[in-house]
């Protein structure tokens, strides 16, 4: 839960205004540097703050009851995931995830560089995931894994990919193989 604490107040900054800077614009640009997330602050979040192994776990949870024929679990493991989803989700995207209050009116009036996740096509996702729908989280994961791999090759690394990569064979549950 560091990861929260470290980084859940922030979107409570986003789109503030200002109606008084006497600083030569330094209160502006601090409150504009807290939206995003620059590349190493990312990095960070998606390794080390364990948002992208924390996803991949969960996801694989849900569908590793999935496929044992367990389906409450299947849901809590599924509902579980979300969180961690919509934290890498946002990360790749270098921005702050929104409150859950908030996450409609962010992917409608802010929306993402990825068409998967656009207001219309994630929000029900969103739902789908949360009542467990192997498919959905199978689906969602697809993206996490396309988007990780773009995201290393716009950045310089493989450090994502590598991540990935280190859950093996396990691999095939999320992939559906």
């Amino acid at each position: 839960m560091g990861r929260r604490r470290e980084y859940g107040y922030r979107w409570g900054y986003c789109y503030t205004q200002v109606l008084r800077d006497d600083t030569g614009g330094r209160i502006p640009a601090a409150l504009r540097r807290m939206e995003t997330h620059t590349v190493a602050e990312a990095r960070r979040m998606l390794l080390h703050g364990d948002q992208l192994d924390g996803y991949v776990n969960m996801a694989y949870r849900a569908l590793k009851s999935d496929r044992d024929g367990r389906p409450l679990e299947r849901r809590l493991d599924a509902a579980e995931s979300v969180p961690w989803w919509l934290d890498v989700v946002f990360t790749l995207e270098g921005r702050v995830r929104p409150y859950n209050k908030y996450l409609a009116w962010e992917l409608r009036e802010h929306p993402l560089g990825v068409p998967e996740w656009s207001a219309e096509r994630l929000l029900p996702q969103v739902g789908a995931v949360l009542d467990g729908d192997a498919g959905a989280v199978r689906a969602a994961y697809a993206v996490v894994e396309r988007e990780c791999l773009a995201w290393d090759e716009r950045h310089g690394g493989h450090d994502l990919h590598e991540l990935i990569e280190g859950w093996g064979d396990e691999l095939a549950v999320l992939r559906g193989g």
